[in-house]
Order: structure tokens, then sequence, then C-alpha cells
């Protein structure tokens, strides 16, 4: 696909949404996402017939245009003129379309917008991890008649960098990230993250691990300076102050010293207010965040999967699902696994079962045509076409469905105590993160095709809305034709 076609599209989405009707315009993982001025202005229709356009839904005042992942960065890019995001003169968290958020929905968005440029790169160290775990697994090596002892030191050390090294450096990317964000130059809040995982301080696994004989570095004889891998929230809130203290800086530092000194004080004070203050105090409040939530995982008689797949469908119809994305991030940066995502992933083999079977059993030929590439869209990891444009469209009873059976597919994968390694990876890509142990991966495969089964065959029993079942005007012209 060429970027002119790429760059039509964009132009046939504004075009059809109205130039003069947009007030700004951003992008997350999967979504073109308008402000607009007048809603009842766009043709939905005229939209969904653009070509790559999976579907259309209006949400927290912004008009948002599904293309799915990948080809929503390029349609993105084309529309500005090939510019990157990072070159934005409006920072996003200035954007009117944000402005009009307030409160946890703002918070949200904003932890999505940090987070989202994340998630390629955990997903694809959770990739390697799996795959480590199969190589140098004691059944397979066995198999070959080899042990662990016979694998070459220098491999092991080049496996150990591509598993390692984005979770040691965690708190730089988020920094990058949050900088970028926030209207700050990227590289500082790179820089500033380093810091935070420097090799001049003590790691913090190691201080964590009783029998390494590393201790904290004790400063003003009570404050333990620590390195920070894996200390999300430190990260976060470091990157989000340095980033608005930068923006101050420039506004009242002289040009002729703002190259140098606005980075330098920048640096300097988020430095000792991260290692000193803000670190030590976050990083309690991040341990009782991974205690709360894996007590609420591990609840007796898989309550807490209950309750998590419940939740989980329902935060993604109100946009709040990116909250998730910081608590695995912890959970994987602090525990290495990641049981949250297998909880929530039950929601997109529900919602693909549940679309398929109105898909199936509906007369109607539109919903027949959506359905089946929303089918589709879903187990590739989109969920917006089936969720909003079949499921959720003429009658709640399928909505109903499709939470009960995430409800329970939580629940049974809560008692089974499957967890994955990784995230980023959805619905029949999602199997990749269990591959690192064989009990986990068939577990979890068996209970996906349960849920995914279940979903379909007590929608197409008892949920089809009636509306679906009623034939288009066209095909009963050309059957009477």
């Amino acid at each position: 696909m060429s970027g002119n076609r790429y760059e039509r599209i964009g132009k046939e989405i504004v075009n059809v949404i109205g130039e003069g009707n947009i007030e700004s315009y951003v992008h997350c993982a999967t979504r073109l996402r308008f402000s607009i001025k007048d809603r009842e202005k766009i043709d939905d229709e005229a939209i969904e017939k653009i070509d790559e356009v999976k579907g259309v839904f209006f949400n927290a005042g912004q008009y948002q245009v599904i293309l799915g992942t990948g080809t929503v960065n390029k349609v993105y890019s084309a529309l500005r003129g090939g510019q990157p995001d990072q070159e934005d003169e409006q920072p996003k968290e200035e954007a009117p379309s944000n402005r009009k958020d307030k409160g946890l929905r703002k918070a949200v968005r904003t932890l999505a917008d940090i987070f989202i440029p994340i998630i390629p790169i955990i997903g694809a160290t959770g990739l390697f991890l799996g795959l480590k775990g199969v190589l140098f697994s004691d059944a397979l090596l066995g198999l070959m008649g080899m042990s662990i002892n016979d694998i070459p030191s220098y491999l092991q050390t080049l496996i150990s960098v591509l598993t390692d090294t984005a979770f040691a450096f965690l708190p730089a990317l988020i920094c990058w990230s949050a900088f970028r964000n926030f209207g700050g130059m990227p590289i500082i809040g790179f820089v500033l993250g380093l810091m935070l995982v420097s090799p001049a301080l003590p790691n913090a696994y190691a201080v964590a691990d009783i029998n390494s004989g590393v201790e904290p570095i004790i400063a003003f004889g009570f404050i333990p300076i620590v390195g920070y891998q894996g200390s999300v929230l430190t990260a976060l809130v470091v990157g989000i102050l340095g980033a608005k203290l930068e923006k101050k800086l420039r506004a009242v530092m002289p040009n002729a010293l703002d190259l140098i000194f606005t980075p330098f004080f920048v640096l300097l004070c988020m430095m000792i207010t991260g290692l000193l203050i803000l670190g030590p105090l976050l990083h309690f409040v991040e341990t009782g965040l991974i205690t709360v939530v894996t007590q609420l995982i591990h609840a007796p008689l898989g309550i807490g999967g209950l309750l998590i797949g419940f939740i989980y469908p329902l935060a993604v119809i109100t946009g709040m699902h990116h909250l998730f994305i910081m608590i695995e991030t912890t959970l994987l940066s602090n525990t290495g696994f990641n049981p949250l995502i297998t909880l929530c992933a039950m929601y997109g083999f529900a919602n693909a079962g549940t679309c398929l079977a109105i898909t199936i059993k509906a007369k109607k030929s539109t919903i027949k045509v959506m359905g089946a590439s929303a089918t589709a869209t879903q187990l590739l990891g989109v969920s917006e076409p089936a969720l909003f444009g079949v499921v959720m469209r003429y009658s709640m009873k399928p909505l109903y469905v499709m939470i009960a059976c995430s409800a329970v597919g939580g629940a049974i994968l809560s008692l089974l105590n499957i967890q994955a390694n990784s995230y980023g990876l959805a619905v029949v890509l999602s199997p990749l993160m269990y591959i690192y142990e064989w009990n986990q991966l068939v577990a979890y495969i068996l209970v996906s095709i349960l849920i995914f089964a279940s979903a379909l065959i007590i929608t197409y029993l008892f949920a089809v809305p009636k509306e679906v079942m009623v034939e288009d005007q066209d095909q009963k012209l050309s059957k009477v034709s």
C-alpha cells in the first residue's frame, strides 16, 4: 500500500467530517480521534465506506475512526505531511480535545498517551522471554541430551541482552514518553530516566534480595538511595514533573542561556527530587498497589478473576481500559509476570464469539458484512468494530452475554493460576505470551476456546437482536425481481 493511498484515506475522512468541523486530532494505538464542533454534520456510513476504516463511534467528546494498528500511524502521518508525532508544535496536553476531559478520564487518557508507545517494546521483550523459556527448558534440552551448562556462556549473555534490556531501562522509556507527551524535550526525559537506574546506584533488585549483601546508600542518616529498576510510578511522576519544569524554565530563560542551562536545571532538580524525595515515597505506594492487585487476582474461588473479567469490558466501553496498562507494566517489571492481562484477555474471545453469532444468524446483509469484518478484526486484537458496530448496536442482550462470558473466563484462569509474561498481544496472538511453559499455554488455549464457543452458542440461541433478523429493503426488492 503506497503512501499516496494513506494520504487519500486521510483526506477522505477529513472531507466527510468537514475540515471546518475539526478542532484538533490525535491518534492512539488503533484510532484517529477527532475533536469536532458538530457531531450531527458527520455521515457515519460515508466514513465506514472509506478504505481501511473498520468502524466509527463517538465517545468522551471525540469522534473516533477505527483504522487498526499500523494503519492508523500511517494515515495520521500522511495527514500531517509525514512529520513524526514528537514534532507536534502543540503538545498533546494542551490540545482542545484533551482539555474537554476532566478528572479520572483525563488522567486515564494521559496514562494511555504515555504507555501506548512503550507497548511494542514490552511485547517484543515478552516474546523473547517466552522463547528463552522454551529453548532453555529442561524438557527440551533433555530431549537433545543437553543441560543448561552445555549452552555457551556468550549465547546466554546475548539472549539476556534481548530479554533484560527493556526492563532494566524501563524508567528511561517512561520518562522519555512522559516528556514527549507533555511537550518537553524527549532526550532530556530519556537521560533523566537513565539517572534513575544509574549503575552508580545500588541495584533495586539486588537490594531486595536479602542474600545479595547489597545495601542501600543512606543519605542524611535516614533516606535510602537505590536505583529504581522496574519502578513505573517513580519514573512516571518524575517524567511528568520534569517536563512541566522544563516548559516553565524555557518561558523565563534568556535565549542565549536556554540551550545549556534549561537541561542543566531540569536534570539537577529532578535527579535530587526523584532520588531523595519522590522515589522513597512512591516506592511504598507502588509496593502497596502490587500487593492489592495481586491479592485481588488470587482471591479465593476465583472471585478476583470474575470481578476483573466483568469490569474490563465496561472499562473498554468507557475508555478507562488504558488505566490497566500502568498496572500491567508495574506487575511485569516487579514480578516478571502479568496475570492481569490474562484475566482481561477473555473479553476479546467473548466479544469475538458474540459478534460471530450475530453475524451468522443475522438476515440483514449490512450486519453480515460488517460482522464478518468486525469478528476478524477482533480476533486480531481490535475490539471496537465488534463492540460498538455489532454487539452493542441494537440491543443490550448480546452485551450481557459477552460480559458474563468474560467474567467466567477470568474466574477459571484465576483458579488455574495462569499468568502471561508480557502484554500487547491480543486474542489469536495472545497464546504467545504463555509459550514459556507448556501447562500455562495449553490451559490458556483451552479456556479461550471454551469462552469463545460459549459466547457464540449462548448469543446464537438467546441473544441475537430482533432488528438484525429483518432483511434490508434492497434484499427484499432483489428477491421480488
